[in-house]
């Protein structure tokens, strides 16, 4: 079990643990997972899931999707359309029907400049989860 294909995501854990200046343990903690687990993990011999890249970013005050890229979960490319739709699902500013219509107009840009779409891939980016439920509805603004 010399490599997973997760060297990078490990290195990459290890390096945002420093910059936060927490201990293994410390992370473990606020991660929710073990002190070997994820030692493991940093030395690329485990491969975690999305829950747990999703606690660890929690515990570290990054984004799972960078997480999630690093780990191979997400394409790079998909990495940018995820963070937008990730802020603007959680800007408390502003109300549902305004957050689908700006997902609307985000996506039409996206479409017009050639780019894929969630709508157009079929929502396969692993972050949207239940957060975009209904998008496929979207497609209609009432005017």
């Amino acid at each position: 079990m010399a490599s997973l294909n997760v060297g990078n995501l490990g290195e990459y854990l290890r390096e945002q643990r420093r910059t936060a200046q927490l201990s293994l343990r410390q992370l473990a903690d606020a991660a929710g997972v073990s002190n070997p687990y994820l030692s493991q993990i940093e030395r690329g011999l485990r491969k975690p899931s999305a829950d747990i890249l999703q606690q660890l970013a929690k515990a570290l005050r990054i984004s799972a999707e960078t997480l999630y890229v690093q780990a191979g979960i997400l394409d790079e490319r998909d990495r940018d359309e995820v963070e937008t739709r990730g802020v603007i699902l959680a800007d408390p500013t502003i109300n549902e029907r305004q957050k689908q219509v700006l997902l609307q107009i985000y996506e039409s840009f996206r479409k017009e400049n050639g780019l894929d779409t969630a709508q157009d891939a079929g929502h396969d980016t692993a972050a949207d989860g239940p957060r975009t439920a209904g998008g496929s509805d979207a497609a209609h603004p009432s005017s």
